[in-house]
């Protein structure tokens, strides 16, 4: 069973979408219902699960309920924006659900090349509502602290710059190969994905990210902030 988060638009809903296809049981999250409104994509997924990622009690109450499905084979953490409450929806929300929803077997955190000029300063970082290239500076150094820390094989993933919402329509990238890694390293058996585990990926190559993002002083100072701000102690 796979957790596909942002999931009814864009990369999301062809992730969910393209797994589906594959005959793996999906979850497809969204914030409301009615972004879910075909009947087929209805019919395709094994289950839905709604809630606001800004907020963090629904974050909260999203875990609840995805852990009432049981435990995932692995959650892809695909929801983000570009405008708006950054930081909560796409580094609260993911830090939330690592730490509260039953530890997956993988996990894979969507995050971009843009994180390479994203802020180390992790006062300034979570004041206001946040920068997108720090944001997902933030993300990455997340699913690269969960994979040193955890037995969850965990990555991050740049799927490129997709024509989609979020990317514009003249996006240069091609828009299946922005989904394609995330769904590999879901499903692929692990003793062909080099690194098994902590490895940042664009279109199926492990690449260098930023530096901070794999050392252990700043995951252990992002991770212990985080802790601070939700009340949620990260997965050991």
């Amino acid at each position: 069973m796979i957790l596909v988060t942002g999931a009814s638009t864009g990369i999301g809903l062809a992730t969910a979408e393209a797994l589906a296809r594959a005959g793996h049981r999906v979850v497809l999250h969204a914030r409301k219902p009615d972004g879910v409104s075909n009947p087929a994509l209805r019919a395709q997924m094994h289950g839905l699960i709604f809630g606001d990622l800004s907020d963090q009690q629904q974050t909260r109450e999203l875990a609840v309920a995805a852990n009432e499905l049981g435990r995932f084979d692995a959650v892809i953490h695909n929801a983000g924006v570009i405008n708006g409450p950054v930081t909560a929806v796409n580094v609260i929300a993911p830090y939330i659900l690592m730490a509260t929803l039953t530890a997956p077997r993988r996990s894979i955190v969507l995050s971009s090349s843009m994180h390479r000029s994203g802020s180390t300063d992790l006062n300034r970082a979570f004041r206001g509502p946040g920068d997108y290239s720090t944001s997902k500076l933030l993300a990455t150094t997340l699913a690269l602290a969960l994979a040193a820390r955890t037995s969850t094989l965990s990555h991050a993933v740049d799927p490129g710059w997709v024509p989609t919402r979020m990317g514009g329509p003249n996006a240069p990238d091609d828009f299946d190969a922005g989904h394609r890694t995330q769904e590999w390293l879901a499903t692929a058996d692990p003793k062909d994905i080099l690194p098994v585990s902590g490895g940042y990926w664009h279109h199926l190559r492990p690449q260098d990210p930023h530096p901070y993002t794999t050392d252990p002083a700043f995951q252990d100072s992002l991770v212990e902030k985080l802790a601070r701000l939700t009340g949620v102690a990260f997965p050991k």
